[in-house]
């Protein structure tokens, strides 16, 4: 008996000692901060958007480089409404998204999967018409190299079929009237999240960002 409960008691400090070295790790990797490439042309507009919790990239729908339209389709939402000027994109753990709409929502199992890495992922993507600037909505300008670098990125965390096309997860479990899942590439865990996976595309694109964050707050403290 005295030998379970020592080694429970190990386990369970062994757990500890985890969390504490990996919050503090995540709270110090999010300080170093890595700057916007120098000389950029400023020719396409780019926001970050924040729900408090998970980071957006949002881009023009199309532009003379892409028609992201053309792969998230407006059909896909409820409205189907073609005139939103501008698409917002988050990867995350699908879990996350599809079954859990409030905290109080949260499933042991879900929960486990995401920290784990045994979990599927998605894009979440969303229409908007217009973007207002505040705490929870950052504008960049970005050259058009700059923007084909991130259109690269975000591309290659779609999964797609033989002929390309973005797969469509086909859900009731959207959050709106103009947003739709997509299947992605990669595991969730604690190490790649939503927001690391947001931080890496503004890396890629030469954008002002965190050497690495596990946290919303993380990317935006670079924009106040």
């Amino acid at each position: 008996m005295k030998k379970a409960l020592k080694i429970a008691l190990k386990i369970v400090l062994i757990f500890i000692g985890f969390i504490l070295i990996y919050l503090a790790a995540a709270f110090s990797l999010s300080k170093i901060t890595i700057d916007q490439e120098p000389n950029t042309k400023p020719e396409i507009e780019l926001y970050i958007l924040t729900n408090g919790v998970h980071t957006d990239i949002v881009m023009p729908t199309k532009n003379d480089q892409i028609d992201w339209s053309q792969k998230v389709k407006f059909e896909n939402t409820k409205t189907a409404d073609s005139t939103y000027k501008y698409i917002a994109m988050g990867w995350g753990d699908k879990g996350f998204y599809l079954e859990t709409p409030e905290w109080s929502d949260l499933k042991a199992s879900v929960a486990f999967k995401a920290a784990s890495g045994l979990s599927t992922t998605a894009i979440h993507a969303t229409y908007y018409k217009s973007l207002r600037e505040g705490e929870d909505c950052k504008k960049m300008m970005i050259s058009k190299d700059q923007y084909n670098r991130l259109i690269q990125y975000i591309n290659e965390s779609f999964q797609k079929d033989a002929s390309g096309n973005f797969l469509n997860v086909k859900t009731d479990a959207v959050y709106g009237k103009t947003d739709a899942f997509y299947e992605a590439n990669g595991s969730y865990s604690l190490f790649h999240t939503c927001n690391s996976w947001a931080n890496s595309g503004l890396k890629a694109s030469g954008q002002k960002c965190c050497f690495w964050t596990a946290t919303d707050s993380g990317i935006f403290s670079k924009y106040k």
